[in-house]
């Protein structure tokens, strides 16, 4: 009778490099996770988050009493929950609420934030200055993704309880130093604007997935507009 031969045995280093493969198996499996939350799952969250808030500060002023209405300037709904909405066709981003800062507590809830630092913003109500914002290019809620889309003369508007502001883009600025300040000045000279204004700034991060610089955009108020009962968008917007 013949004997079977043992089934030949694996050399330590064949071991150790099947051990290799399926660890690194793991980690990309952990990895594209990690992308997928980073890029879609947070996008999801920020955006209910968003919605959410966004219906409270509408909620809000349509309880605004009439006598109220004639008391209360738009700087006046300076509060936690947002002070109005930006609206930015050419990003098809919809309407982002605008809330007080810039810092990643204030972002990651899929809102944009006005600068209260290195260089505080003016906001669209004031006489003069710069209405700076940021918010997030890639991830809870990416508001500003397709910020590269926006050309001169595109339109920006931004809505308050009885206001529209209506500003057209003439400037940007594709790459800079993330420590750039002057971009956010009261009069943006690198945008080629060397007088007091009536300025909006937008800034998010450059290139798409990272942090290492900053995108700005520049644009001018053109005109302002009431807003009548029936929240009647400004022509730009329809």
């Amino acid at each position: 009778m013949s004997r079977v031969a043992p089934p030949p045995r694996r050399s330590a280093l064949a071991g150790f490099l099947s051990l290799l493969g399926e660890v690194l198996i793991t980690v990309g499996l952990v990895l594209g996770l990690f992308v997928a939350y980073s890029l879609w799952w947070t996008n999801v969250l920020a955006d209910r988050d968003a919605s959410a808030r966004g219906d409270a500060v509408r909620e809000q002023w349509e309880r605004a009493a009439p006598s109220q209405e004639a008391a209360a300037a738009p700087g006046a709904l300076d509060t936690q929950g947002g002070i109005g909405f930006l609206h930015v066709p050419a990003m098809k981003n919809g309407e982002v609420l605008v809330k007080k800062g810039t810092d990643s507590e204030v972002l990651n809830d899929g809102v944009a934030g006005y600068y209260t630092e290195p260089v505080k913003s003016a906001l669209p109500w004031d006489p003069a200055g710069n209405f700076a914002l940021a918010a997030h290019r890639d991830g809870h809620g990416a508001k500003f993704h397709n910020i590269d889309k926006l050309k001169n003369g595109d339109a920006v508007v931004f809505e308050t309880r009885d206001t529209w502001y209506v500003y057209k883009v003439f400037a940007d600025l594709t790459q800079t130093s993330k420590y750039n300040v002057d971009s956010i000045s009261p009069v943006p000279k690198e945008s080629g604007r060397t007088a007091p204004g009536r300025y909006i700034t937008l800034t998010t991060c450059t290139p798409v997935y990272t942090s290492k610089f900053r995108y700005i955009v520049w644009g001018e108020l053109v005109r302002t507009e009431k807003v009548d009962a029936k929240r009647t968008p400004p022509a730009e917007l329809r």
